[in-house]
Parts: structure tokens; C-alpha cells; sequence
């Protein structure tokens, strides 16, 4: 199906975001994540299914000041 992943219309095979995540390499990683504008925490990542058309924002942290 075809989501769009932080702005870039991409193709994947996972239905859920933990999948989602899994299957571009960020299974391990710390990372925030939003559907649709809405925060997702990571205890729910596996419940929350998605649909074509969905937006999904990954965002690693960043040290810095």
C-alpha cells in the first residue's frame, strides 16, 4: 500500500506501524512517530493499523543547543 513517510509517498507491505517501521529499518531505533498529525507512543505502535493514504512522520532525536 502507499503511505507517505515524513512528506515522500513510499510503497510498503506492513499494515501496522511497528511493521511499517520494522520493514525501513527502524525496528531498534529510538524514534518518535505520528499518524495523521496524532503522536503515537510506542506501547501502541503494534495496535495502530494503517490505511493507504495515511501520513506517518518518523522523527529521531538530535543532540545539539
Amino acid at each position: 500500500m502507499k503511505i507517505e513517510i515524513n512528506g515522500t509517498l513510499t510503497e510498503v507491505r506492513a499494515d501496522t506501524l511497528d511493521a511499517v517501521l520494522d520493514e525501513l529499518g527502524h525496528g531498534d531505533d529510538k524514534v518518535a512517530t505520528a499518524v495523521n498529525e496524532t503522536f503515537v507512543p510506542v506501547a501502541a505502535r503494534r495496535q495502530t493499523a494503517l490505511a493507504p493514504g495515511d501520513r506517518v512522520e518518523i522523527v529521531a532525536p538530535r543532540q545539539g543547543g
